[in-house]
């Protein structure tokens, strides 16, 4: 099977777009308005969360998954059981832990993910007009995106492509007309001692943290889709999309060391004139349904690894298109369509979402992380005090966002949590059953079998129509 997707050209890096760059190129519509609260836009709070953004992008989004996990794919597939299936061979049992951690944790947030996204955008509407009913509307886009899902990822990234272009063209052209006269100053955003300072001068520095890392939440899922877009095309378009994010941050940073965040408006929102804010809600709100497509297609992809890798039941998979690494599973698609609905009844508003965003995508970093330094000195054990020390880098900026994200749990982050611990006991207990049956399973040699098989092939007396021979 062979598919344009997974070819590097114009058509692949359309369909990456599409695909993968959803989820972390929709983080703008809610980061800085979580740093912020909408109100607080001290100078540390503003550019030590714009430092601690550059940053993470650079070392989590670029430096890990970009240019290090793209390589550690298993026959072109992606994500944290393709690390898994790779240190396999190296007979480490403990290693199931950390994988099981990972999937239960990224099936977790595939719940909220759809469900902030969408709800972050369509809350524009109440810019225009307070009394317009938000809920309905998130609904009936979530049913929506999940309904589209068996048509595969090939022909929404096809569709999905030309909209998250205009999208990123918008969020460029919104920070450049942003910046303004305070480009000198979002500079020294550059400097990491900024984010240093963000978590030593301010109260509340630390916990700011947990809202610093969803702008790169989609990261994780970005690794997961490799099957379905190819390497090259996901390295080439992230070297467009970080810039343009870069970009846009400055943007949002300026208008909040101007004061020009409006009353009850979000940052993002309050960058647009209020005339054209109808047409940038429309285009918000399909580009965070693109954002949803970017981990539904990666638990997609995680669920496929584990059934071969005989880590969870079997369930009827298809392949909507002519490429293998795009597949639908319907069980799981509509599994996380009831779990994103039951999430948007339960917190409503997206500001209630954002307590519990982040916390449980951060422990599957952490377990990415594990796993792909394990791998890295195994495969590469001359430079293994490098990789060690890279990936030592990578877990203690992650271990800082776990940290703090755990001041979300009793804020909604319990929620997630919860999901994520009960997926995770659900795959426990079915790998421990599939060892035990194992343990007690007697298997006999062929070589013990085939004289029996050869006896009865000669044996005369038994009838053609005999069964259970």
């Amino acid at each position: 099977m062979s598919s344009d997707s997974t070819k590097f050209g114009f058509g692949g890096v359309l369909i990456a777009l599409g695909i993968v760059f959803g989820d972390i190129g929709t983080s703008p519509l809610y980061v800085f308005q979580a740093i912020t609260g909408g109100k607080n836009f001290e100078p540390t709070i503003v550019l030590g969360g714009l430092s601690a953004i550059i940053w993470t992008l650079l070392l989590i989004a670029t430096i890990k998954y970009i240019y290090f996990a793209l390589n550690a794919d298993n026959h072109g597939e992606g994500g944290i059981f393709a690390l898994f299936a790779l240190l396999k061979k190296k007979k480490m049992k403990w290693i199931i832990y950390p994988a099981l951690i990972g999937c239960a944790t990224l099936m977790a947030d595939g719940f909220l993910t759809p469900a902030i996204s969408i709800s972050s955008a369509v809350e524009g509407l109440k810019n225009i007009n307070p009394n317009i009913p938000v809920l309905p509307i998130v609904v009936g886009i979530v049913i929506a995106l999940f309904f589209i899902q068996q048509f595969g990822t090939q022909l929404i990234g096809k569709a999905f492509g030309p909209v998250m272009v205009i999208w990123f063209i918008l969020l460029a052209a919104l920070g450049i007309m942003n910046i303004g006269d305070q480009l000198p100053t979002l500079l020294k955003a550059f400097n990491p001692m900024y984010a240093v300072h963000l978590i030593t001068d301010s109260e509340r520095g630390f916990w700011i943290l947990g809202s610093v890392f969803l702008c790169t939440t989609g990261a994780e899922a970005l690794y997961s889709d490799l099957g379905h877009c190819g390497k090259k095309n996901i390295r080439f378009s992230w070297g467009i999309v970080g810039v343009v994010l870069i970009i846009h941050y400055f943007g949002q940073a300026a208008i909040c060391l101007r004061g020009e965040v409006r009353p009850n408006t979000s940052v993002f929102y309050s960058m647009i004139n209020v005339e054209y804010l109808p047409y940038v809600v429309v285009l918000a709100t399909i580009a965070t349904v693109i954002a949803s497509q970017a981990l539904i297609t990666g638990v997609f992809t995680l669920i496929n690894e584990a059934i071969k890798l005989k880590l969870w039941t079997n369930m009827k998979v298809k392949f909507p298109t002519n490429h293998k690494g795009q597949i639908y599973i319907p069980f799981i698609n509509y599994l996380l369509m009831f779990g994103c609905l039951g999430v948007v009844f339960y917190f409503r508003e997206s500001s209630a979402m954002e307590h519990a965003y982040g916390l449980a995508i951060t422990i599957n970093m952490v377990m990415t992380s594990i796993l792909l330094g394990l791998l890295l000195t195994k495969k590469y054990p001359t430079f293994r005090y490098f990789y060690i020390g890279i990936i030592g880098v990578l877990l203690f900026v992650e271990t800082l966002f776990l940290a703090s994200s755990l001041g979300k749990f009793k804020d909604g982050g319990f929620v997630t949590f919860g999901i994520a611990l009960l997926l995770f006991i659900l795959l426990y207990h079915y790998y421990k059953a599939k060892e035990l049956r194992k343990s007690i399973s007697e298997y006999i040699s062929m070589k013990k079998v085939i004289p029996l098989l050869n006896a009865v092939s000669s044996d005369t007396t038994i009838p053609y129509e005999s069964t259970n021979l």
